[in-house]
């Protein structure tokens, strides 16, 4: 065990204050909105399932954490591979990890805490970003490279042998800077969509890779991160902005409009979204922080609109 992992253990027990339907939370259970992360995690993704529980990954080396809604402890639950865990869905028991500049993805058993399955997705310069689940896939994204990656689940979501790698074309121009980040299915289940953070335009995307860009009007969404879908309305957290977007889109997920944007006192870059009850849940990334062994990190919530 490293020197960061104890630190972060006891850090967690010392702490005294942290697609399926969205998870339900009891109208007598008490709840956290924002708690402490071990110092020098690095969050950046976050899954939640029906259980009060939040799961965030380590950019430093990959480390998995677990926090409990109601009280804010929590602890490492599976040790990372040394590359990042970034992008996070949850499926049951089993969590589904987006590796960063690592080219991988995994999945991980959260009961053990052990590993099910690793992929290499790429053996050329990357960085696999996100993952969402459809249902029969999950499905990651490249933020270097104009490629998905599937996971194409059998029966009883038997995982795959292998990923199946699915060229981005259509709409989508790959520049310099962030591109394919967030991803989400479409309201309709029949289909994708990604957000480029580079040029803040969304895209739907087919289960081939064909992409088109979603109509939002004069609207954009720069800087945009992690996504989440709640019906059909579209939540995009644009990280160095400080603000989660909402918007509401057709049922194909072709065409949508902005209906707000939210920012609160608790933002500092977060990252990723995932919902629990009425509340949507983030990480603040700090990116504009100097990160160092000591550096304090947390998760924030605000009421979904």
């Amino acid at each position: 065990m490293s020197r960061r992992t104890i630190a972060i253990v006891l850090t967690a027990a010392l702490s005294v204050t942290l697609v399926a339907a969205p998870a339900q939370a009891s109208s007598h259970t008490r709840l956290q909105t924002s708690f402490a992360l071990p110092a020098g995690f690095q969050p950046e993704g976050i899954a939640i399932g029906h259980a009060p529980y939040a799961y965030f990954g380590s950019r430093v080396d990959g480390d998995i954490y677990r926090a409990d809604l109601r009280t804010g402890r929590g602890k490492v639950i599976s040790q990372g591979p040394g590359t990042p865990s970034l992008g996070l869905k949850l499926d049951g028991s089993r969590l589904f990890v987006a590796g960063g500049a690592g080219g991988d993805a995994r999945v991980v058993d959260v009961r053990s805490g052990r590993v099910l399955k690793s992929y290499t997705l790429q053996t050329v310069p990357s960085f696999i970003n996100d993952v969402a689940l459809t249902g029969r896939s999950a499905w990651y994204t490249d933020s270097t490279n104009p490629t998905l990656f599937q996971l194409p689940l059998g029966r009883h979501g038997k995982l795959p042998a292998a990923a199946k790698a699915v060229p981005l074309t259509g709409d989508i121009a790959y520049a310099t800077g962030i591109n394919a980040n967030g991803i989400a299915p479409t309201p309709d289940g029949r289909g994708l969509i990604i957000v480029q953070s580079s040029t803040g335009k969304l895209f739907h995307t087919t289960y081939q890779g064909v992409t088109t860009q979603v109509d939002i009007g004069a609207e954009s969404v720069p800087n945009g991160d992690g996504l989440w879908l709640h019906g059909r309305t579209l939540y995009v957290v644009q990280n160095r902005l400080n603000v989660v977007a909402k918007i509401q889109l057709n049922r194909s997920g072709t065409r949508g409009e902005l209906v707000s944007r939210t920012t609160d006192a608790s933002f500092d870059v977060p990252t990723t979204i995932a919902e629990y009850g009425n509340r949507l849940y983030l990480p603040n990334a700090r990116f504009t922080t100097t990160p160092t062994p000591t550096t304090p990190y947390d998760a924030v919530s605000i009421k979904r609109s």
